[in-house]
């Protein structure tokens, strides 16, 4: 699934087309090198969800100028894509998207810097959009959210007894969050009504929780040739994600043996590991979780006014969380 899904939304397409070229000129840097590996990444093939969801919210009020609206758009996107170049340091990722990461090319020092200048763009982006001091806020604890959701990641590592509960918190600060704020963004820099707006974080984590559920399962069932991700990178960081989390208790000594080995693995133990939580059921598993949080997703979404702007979130939510790639 890639940016081609918006197509079938002609009311936001547009929008997203136009949102591109604004995201290129948005991203100035003096240093050639990164500021092209930075544009390279934003046209590489980014779904633009984020940006998508926050559209759709803003259609339920009418307040905002298009320039905040673009703003507004571009501010999610750019703190999404300095979050990736972020996780490309501690992932230690040879690619994104199909292109060289900054640090693969340039170091993990550039790289690290390159993230932390995404963010001071992303922040300019939500001055530009806004100057109300609440809607502020809310972007300076989503942040803070999304990273210290990255902080707790590493007292998960390596954790065969992490729970399911220390999971659906560690994704509530990362994917989730930035899902709620897009959606809340998009509610309330628009003033939609308070019947959408009081909801609209609410669904955002349902959407970014599923999502996150989805991609964890592709990482042991997918196609890299489609995902454009390499297969079990978690498991090599030491991060137990979903499927594995869920399989763990059913032959947890089988698992012992090679999950000890920690940074040790051989690629054959990790291959080991990952047919060891097909065979205890990990992936459907899964699968029935992430259905859970999709259902819930579209019952909440069900609930807000009587639209097209519904319908085509209904419609968006269940092709984004229901994909193979």
């Amino acid at each position: 699934m890639d940016r081609q899904l918006w197509r079938q939304f002609p009311r936001v397409a547009p929008q997203l087309d136009d949102l591109q070229g604004y995201l290129l000129d948005a991203v100035q840097l003096t240093n050639q090198p990164i500021h092209h590996k930075i544009l390279a990444l934003l046209q590489s093939g980014g779904k633009l969800l984020r940006p998508g969801y926050f559209y759709l919210f803003a259609e339920f009020g009418r307040a905002a100028t298009a320039a905040q609206l673009q703003a507004g758009a571009a501010a999610l996107e750019i703190l999404h894509v300095g979050t990736l170049i972020h996780d490309d340091v501690i992932d230690e990722s040879p690619t994104r998207r199909g292109v060289r990461t900054i640090q693969m090319k340039y170091g993990q020092r550039n790289a690290i810097y390159a993230g932390d200048f995404m963010f001071t763009v992303y922040f300019d982006q939500v001055l530009k959009s806004t100057s109300d001091m609440a809607l502020i806020q809310a972007h300076i604890n989503a942040m803070h959210k999304i990273l210290t959701g990255e902080l707790g990641q590493m007292a998960l590592n390596y954790r065969e007894d992490a729970s399911l509960d220390a999971y659906l918190s560690e994704v509530a600060g990362k994917t989730a969050e930035l899902f709620a704020l897009s959606c809340y963004q998009g509610a309330m820099l628009s003033q939609a009504p308070v019947s959408v707006t009081e909801k609209a974080r609410e669904i955002g984590i349902a959407i970014g929780t599923a999502y996150q559920m989805l991609d964890d399962i592709l990482d042991y069932a997918g196609d890299p040739r489609k995902t454009k991700k390499p297969i079990l990178e978690d498991l090599r960081q030491g991060v137990y994600s979903l499927p594995l989390l869920l399989a763990l208790p059913k032959a947890r000594r089988n698992f012992y043996a090679y999950l000890k080995k920690q940074h040790d693995m051989t690629p054959a133990d990790i291959d080991v590991v990952r047919d060891l939580v097909r065979q205890h059921d990990g992936v459907p598993a899964a699968r029935q979780l992430a259905t859970q949080w999709t259902d819930k997703a579209l019952t909440l979404i069900g609930t807000l006014p009587a639209s097209a702007t519904r319908e085509d979130l209904l419609r968006l939510t269940k092709l984004l969380l229901v994909r193979d790639h």
